[in-house]
């Protein structure tokens, strides 16, 4: 019987020929990350028995969550992360100055790669499927013994196949395409699944697309989600990943519970309302905002900034609006001043801040207060996620969020660009 990809590259870390789903098995990991909510955790766990660092290359320590510290609670626990990294030579320590948000920064350093088998105390840690590895979110328990023995055990997934043809028309993104899914299966749709995606339309996808789909791969409840590795994804690699890439194929046989065709070219702008992910609409009534968020570790990267600039450029944002533009790391952000995006935003209206995840989990830098509404490129619409809990999130691209900037209330790029 067949392997998926992702099978395969458990099989293989795991030293075994083959591999089924539901098989458990201990897999040698090629990263395992934190940031300053979970490192603390494990330290503490680490510490109790008196655990360290094996490999200390294979650690990426991120500070996104509350950094720039926002309260003395948040730097005390940047202060235990920072003390754990210096004390274990931990190699992959990125404080302020130097961090950016996790899942867009382990990519861009070229931590993380094609082949690799990831772990990160953090849910979104999937987002690097869109590299061709297996990349999965753990508990701060499991990540200490990851650190510690450079291992980690695993319940192998089946899968779902996601057979993309076509390209997406203008205006429709990777976030338009992986909400389309969530609200098609649900979130628990894909419960415990790999998502693979295939077909000749990933090609039309951006790297970009492919990081934001296999972002909220645990949106729909997955173990993973993962592209194959094609041109675009050693382009991306090259000069940047650390480690020999490897290419792992699923097998012709390879057994899928599902299989799911989409045609990229009859997507439409999606936006999932309140208060889950899978509440996704195409069309809706006039709705009147408060806050948009453009950034987060699902749409932060320079091609989200290019997207929103597009629409901001010689536009202002609405009077009731606050717009706050985050880029997810140094490097997208020192972009985006020499293209000239942050005079645009600035321009528009906006703030442009420094990479953190902030208000994308209700942490800083964008609190909502009762019954204000916000549209955000965030991944999460929960009740009280971005602040109070008569507040609401509406999930959108990057195109979408800026449009609703601009007209103030939800609305699409179509809508203001016509």
């Amino acid at each position: 019987m067949g392997m998926t990809m992702s099978q395969k590259i458990l099989a293989s870390h795991a030293g075994l020929d083959a591999v089924e789903a539901g098989q458990l098995i201990v897999a040698d990991l090629d990263m395992a990350l934190a940031n300053d909510i979970t490192a603390p955790v494990a330290v503490r766990e680490m510490e109790k028995v008196g655990g360290h660092v094996k490999y200390k290359e294979r650690v990426a320590l991120v500070m996104d969550h509350f950094t720039p510290n926002k309260d003395i609670k948040a730097a005390c626990q940047v202060k235990c992360t920072r003390e754990f990294a210096m004390r274990e030579g931990v190699e992959n320590f990125f404080d302020v100055g130097r961090m950016g948000i996790e899942h867009a920064l382990l990519p861009e350093q070229g931590l993380v790669g094609a082949g690799d088998c990831v772990i990160g105390a953090d849910s979104h840690t999937c987002t690097y499927g869109a590299l061709g590895a297996f990349s999965t979110g753990v508990g701060s328990t499991d990540l200490a013994a990851g650190m510690m023995t450079g291992q980690c055990w695993f319940k192998v997934p089946a899968a779902i196949r996601f057979v993309l043809r076509g390209a997406l028309p203008k205006y429709v993104t990777g976030k338009d395409l992986i909400l389309h899914i969530i609200g098609m299966i649900g979130v628990d749709g894909a419960l415990y699944k790999s998502m693979e995606f295939t077909g000749e339309g990933v090609s039309s996808l951006s790297m970009d697309d492919r990081f934001t789909v296999c972002n909220m791969a645990i949106e729909a409840g997955a173990k993973n989600g993962i592209f194959p590795v094609d041109e675009k994804t050693l382009a991306y690699m090259e000069g940047r990943f650390r480690r020999p890439v490897k290419i792992y194929e699923a097998d012709a046989d390879a057994v899928y519970e599902r299989t799911i065709e989409i045609d990229l070219a009859a997507l439409r702008p999606t936006v999932a309302f309140p208060h889950l992910p899978e509440n996704t609409r195409t069309e809706w009534d006039a709705l009147p905002i408060e806050q948009v968020v453009i950034g987060s570790c699902t749409n932060g990267r320079i091609s989200d900034l290019r997207q929103a600039a597009e629409i901001l450029k010689g536009r202002q944002i609405a009077k009731n609006v606050r717009c706050i533009v985050i880029p997810a790391t140094q490097e997208v952000y020192l972009q985006a001043i020499h293209e000239g995006l942050a005079d645009i935003f600035i321009k528009a209206g906006a703030v442009l801040s420094t990479p953190t995840c902030g208000p994308c989990l209700g942490g800083h830098m964008g609190i909502l207060a009762d019954h204000e509404r916000c549209v955000s490129t965030t991944n999460r619409n929960f009740v009280g996620r971005m602040g109070h809990i008569t507040s609401e999130i509406y999930l959108a691209s990057p195109y979408t969020a800026a449009a609703s900037a601009v007209l103030g209330r939800l609305a699409t790029a179509e809508e203001v660009c016509k």
